[in-house]
């Protein structure tokens, strides 16, 4: 039932024309990035199968459609049946994108593929945009580690999958606990506020974090005075302490405050993570702050001002009347769509750097030495692939997303406003190959 009323009444119009069970071809693309973004990286694709194998309508949907009119026996007939049994190809999860990349491809008949649009949408813009906004959240930290700690600031299953998603784009955990129970992704915490307001003194409350804890554990330090609190760690823990968190006020003069004043009570290797509404600005403007690591909440779950990627799910292809498939596309002003099946490739030179992207329409690009071919197969008559779902997809994913940005130019990491980074070309298929 996570699907809009009007793709069961069309179903149901489908159904009584007799086109339903055409042969289609329908893909997810993005028509451009969110304003000035220079790649888009796509997530949740492993979610989208997941829960396919789940989505069908059972008693309770099917007496709901009919007790609220939505759709009539018929309609309802074939929906208490239903269980997709086609074919899902695109790019791999956690792959750059770019505008009109042929993302996510959907072959089966009219009828299942399009139940599944809002579905499908609904996945792949949330989770891609918070992959795009974790990636280049991550191109501005370098190598420090970046914690998802956005739970809060968004709906519970929005909260799992955000983190997901963030994983796949290069942060080293997440506070979410399920995300860990379900994809087994690294969980991090320690305390809030609240732990040391709930004591009769700051010192009381480092005693029991560390008592409970270890000395390796991370303390918030921005309770009441900092340079206090950082006194009293130390004085508590010794050099082993693990970390100091600082969550307010003016960042960067805190954290170099700090590192000179831990380093010198002899607490060298006490970590100092930065945390407070980070962005991927705010954080490359910590570049030259001591710090090493930074927990990101609102602005990733939140998409970094681009909450959606803007994904759109059009029938490309469908077949005709001679058994062969037609190609369609919408012509609508500034919502035009390039119709036939696409094939896409990664053109490399010999560097081994990404120069364009390669879209055939009909047929396969015609590949160099060095080209990789990005179209990859989830789906077969309705029976997964593996290796793209759970825990090892996640694994499978964030490798992708790391080899995918080791080959793009070095302007992929820039923040400034700018054009794709790499062009799109497109390459029609000849009669023949037809």
């Amino acid at each position: 039932m996570f699907t809009d009323h009007y793709e069961l009444t069309m179903l149901q119009a489908a159904l009584h024309s007799g086109a339903a069970h055409r042969r289609s071809v329908f893909e997810a693309f993005a028509r451009r990035l969110p304003d000035g973004r220079r790649y888009g990286v796509v997530g949740g694709t492993g979610r989208l199968l997941e829960g396919l194998e789940r989505f069908r309508f059972g008693t309770d949907e099917l007496n709901f459609l009919a007790n609220n009119n939505v759709v009539n026996d018929e309609t309802l007939a074939w929906l208490s049946d239903f269980k997709f049994s086609g074919d899902i190809y695109g790019y791999a999860e956690g792959e750059l994108y770019f505008p009109n990349s042929p993302i996510l491809t959907v072959e089966s008949t009219f009828a299942e593929a399009c139940i599944l649009e809002t579905y499908v949408l609904s996945i792949l813009n949330h989770d891609s945009a918070i992959a795009s906004a974790a990636s280049r959240m991550i191109g501005a930290a370098g190598s420090r580690p970046c914690i998802e700690m956005g739970s809060r600031r968004t709906h519970e299953e929005s909260a799992v999958a955000a983190s997901r998603a963030a994983v796949i784009a290069g942060f080293y955990g997440t506070s979410n606990l399920e995300a860990g129970l379900r994809y087994g992704v690294l969980t991090l915490g320690t305390a809030a506020h609240s732990f040391t307001l709930l004591h009769d003194s700051e010192e009381e409350a480092f005693r029991a974090q560390i008592g409970s804890l270890g000395a390796g554990t991370t303390l918030l330090v921005d309770t009441y005075d900092v340079e206090a609190a950082v006194r009293k760690a130390v004085a508590i823990a010794g050099p082993s302490l693990g970390g100091v968190r600082l969550d307010s006020g003016d960042l960067l003069a805190q954290a170099r405050d700090v590192r000179a004043l831990l380093d010198s009570l002899g607490n060298t290797n006490t970590r100092i993570t930065v945390t407070s509404d980070l962005d991927e600005f705010a954080i490359a403007a910590l570049a030259a702050a001591p710090v090493d690591s930074y927990g990101v909440g609102t602005s990733l779950v939140t998409g970094s001002g681009a909450p959606t990627a803007s994904m759109v799910y059009k029938l490309v292809a469908r077949e005709g009347d001679d058994g062969g498939f037609v190609s369609v596309a919408k012509a609508a002003k500034n919502k035009a769509s390039v119709g036939g099946r696409k094939f896409a490739t990664r053109r490399l030179n010999d560097a081994g750097i990404a120069t364009s992207e390669v879209v055939g329409i009909g047929q396969q690009p015609a590949a160099d030495t060095n080209d990789r071919i990005l179209l990859q197969e989830f789906m077969h008559d309705g029976v997964l692939v593996p290796g793209w779902t759970g825990a090892a997809g996640v694994v499978r994913a964030t490798a992708r997303h790391t080899a995918s940005m080791a080959e793009m130019p070095g302007t992929a990491r820039r923040l400034q406003r700018g054009e794709p980074v790499i062009p799109t070309e497109y390459v029609q298929a000849t009669a023949a190959a037809k």
